[in-house]
């Protein structure tokens, strides 16, 4: 790790009035710090976040939920309102790393993670992502945990969250301030897609903060489940997981959101899937037909082909469980 300058700003003004080169904001530190172990983020500066306040959750004017940037990810998924209005995702943080790590790590830090690529994390490799235009060599390397949908020449990795797959699904509004002013961005906007531009996961400029996150007033709370498919139940992260929500009137689905995690360089929806399943009947059938069409432009590198099939099973599953409305709390390992 190189040295690097501290500083511990108690406003938020003060905060992006000491961004410039080098500088980086650090709440939790649960993903930068790792990064900044292995060199391959090397900050001048720290700013830390953690005297800004923003470690609230609130109820909307409009039925919502607004959830400060500082929230640590274990007060959220205990949150009495998200528990009751957004249980898929308390679901889905808890199905993420490890109770120390929830405890230190904060909302909107678990927007900004990067990648756990096996090649974005050895030095001794080349990576687009690290080093635009070296390389990736995951492309026909060790590629099973990589990604099977919209990829590029440039990068097959993958996103790490599981709290952003329910947030995709839940259709979050990630709230961002710099000192040109705030601005608000759809979630399904946020992160982006690798392209030729790997090295940028998200639409945030350098001199931006997000300050929170809203949610829409709760329309699934009845009929929601994330389901996370791993190697082993500790501490692992998702080779698929699905986050699946359902507004049902008897057995007809008035409106569905379903959103895949461990396939894609951010949270993966397919919109017209959720369309099709606008006014039909709870059945297999409608769910295997979902399944086909959200992996139909699915393309497996030589490691990751059991991923389609895996991701397929793993939609019918999670959107049979929703409109159950099966106990949430339980993931397969």
């Amino acid at each position: 790790m190189t040295p690097f300058n501290y500083q511990h700003p108690t406003s938020i003004a003060e905060a992006l009035n000491s961004v410039g080169p080098g500088a980086r904001f650090i709440a939790g530190g649960t993903n930068l710090v790792d990064l900044m172990k292995e060199n391959i983020e090397r900050p001048e500066r720290l700013i830390d976040l953690s005297g800004l306040g923003l470690d609230s959750v609130q109820s909307t004017a409009d039925g919502g939920v607004l959830i400060g940037a500082l929230v640590s990810n274990a007060d959220l998924a205990w949150h009495p309102l998200i528990e009751r209005d957004y249980p898929l995702l308390s679901e889905a943080i808890l199905a993420g790393a490890s109770p120390q790590l929830r405890n230190m790590a904060s909302t909107g830090g678990n927007l900004l993670q990067r990648t756990r690529c096996y090649y974005f994390y050895d030095t001794g490799t080349p990576c687009n992502k690290r080093e635009p235009g070296s390389g990736c060599p995951a492309r026909t390397g060790l590629n099973r945990i990589h990604a099977i949908l919209g990829a590029s020449e440039a990068c097959v990795a993958t996103h790490p969250s599981d709290m952003c797959v329910a947030l995709a699904a839940l259709e979050a509004v990630v709230h961002v301030q710099s000192l040109r002013g705030t601005r608000c961005v759809a979630f399904k906007d946020f992160h982006r897609l690798p392209g030729d531009a790997p090295e940028r996961d998200n639409q945030l400029d350098d001199d931006e903060l997000i300050t929170a996150i809203e949610l829409p007033p709760a329309r699934f709370a009845e009929h929601a489940r994330y389901l996370k498919i791993r190697d082993r139940a500790s501490y692992a992260f998702a080779l698929i997981s699905v986050a699946a929500a359902l507004e049902l009137r008897g057995d007809v689905i008035q409106q569905a959101r379903l959103a895949l995690g461990g396939v894609a360089h951010k949270p993966w929806r397919n919109e017209a899937a959720e369309a099709l399943m606008q006014g039909q009947t709870v059945s297999p059938a409608l769910f295997a037909r979902v399944a086909k069409l959200v992996l139909e432009d699915a393309v497996p590198l030589d490691h990751n082909g059991f991923k389609v099939e895996l991701a397929e099973r793993a939609i019918i599953r999670a959107l049979t469980e929703a409109a159950l409305g099966a106990p949430h709390g339980g993931n397969t390992p």
